[in-house]
């Protein structure tokens, strides 16, 4: 993986996570690809399920928030990205993540690690 394609995949995540369904999740994921929520949490594995938990996370492909996101490394297969979301408006709900993300050599990534930062305060 490279820097751009690292940055294509995460435009093409968002797209996804705009969109309505799940049908795009294929292009992104692999059929058995790992999702965890966060550091501590068990991933959810396969297509399938991380379809049915991104209905559930997400308020729908209308959800009004801001991302951006910086690809901190790539090495090899694997790579850093540091995103920033803000949801709303109003921006009442706020992230700073850290992902890890794993590909396979067709670009899907098949490993999807969230270290998820909420404010204090």
């Amino acid at each position: 993986m490279e820097h751009s394609d690292v940055l294509g995949w995460v435009d093409a995540y968002e797209r996804a996570w705009r969109s309505p369904g799940t049908e795009t999740l294929g292009e992104i994921f692999t059929e058995g690809a790992s999702y965890l929520q966060g550091p501590w949490d068990e991933p959810v594995v396969g297509l399938p399920a991380i379809a049915e938990m991104w209905e559930a996370e997400r308020a729908g492909p209308d959800e009004a928030f801001d991302m951006s996101c910086e690809v901190v490394a790539v090495d090899g297969d694997t790579a850093v990205v540091r995103a920033e979301v803000r949801y709303g408006p109003p921006h009442d709900q706020e992230w700073r993540d850290l992902w890890i993300l794993r590909f396979e050599a067709d670009g899907r990534c098949r490993w999807f690690e969230e270290w998820p930062i909420a404010p204090s305060g």
